[in-house]
């Protein structure tokens, strides 16, 4: 199972919905490949931000060594489900989608809602951490345990 989580800059919210995701899953020893990227190329090769590093430092997972890639069309390839963070996200990676296999990977994160951006607010990095973590927990329910 390869899963892609994309954001707009691949700094805050996709790299930690790869590193609470990809902690959940060797907990579990599932063999699960995790990754995320952005739709945006202003933060390629840097680290994810400093505050989404701290939050997931906070509840035990390491994202420090992630480092920001752009989305690419040849991702349709690499996984099988790619899981945005919000409208403008979807719109974004779907833009790209060559085929009905494509456009059949992409979906939002959340079944029924976005997950808020918290680059410009301190205040929510730990909200937003706590909707990312419960989602993974979904996610691994939802994607079975045997594959």
């Amino acid at each position: 199972m390869k899963i892609l989580m994309v954001c707009l800059g691949n700094i805050c919210r996709s790299p930690l919905a790869h590193g609470v995701l990809e902690h959940l899953v060797k907990e579990k020893n599932l063999t699960w490949e995790i990754d995320s990227a952005g739709t945006g190329n202003w933060h390629i090769g840097e680290q994810p931000d400093r505050r989404s590093i701290a939050v997931a430092r906070k509840y035990g997972v390491d994202i420090s060594n992630q480092s920001c890639r752009q989305f690419q069309s040849d991702d349709f390839e690499k996984f099988d489900h790619i899981l945005v963070m919000d409208q403008n996200n979807l719109s974004d990676v779907i833009s790209l989608a060559q085929s009905d296999a494509d456009f059949g990977k992409v979906r939002l994160f959340l079944k029924n809602g976005i997950v808020p951006d918290p680059y410009h607010d301190d205040n929510q990095f730990d909200p937003v951490y706590q909707m990312i973590e419960k989602r993974c927990l979904e996610l691994i329910e939802e994607l079975g345990t045997n594959r």
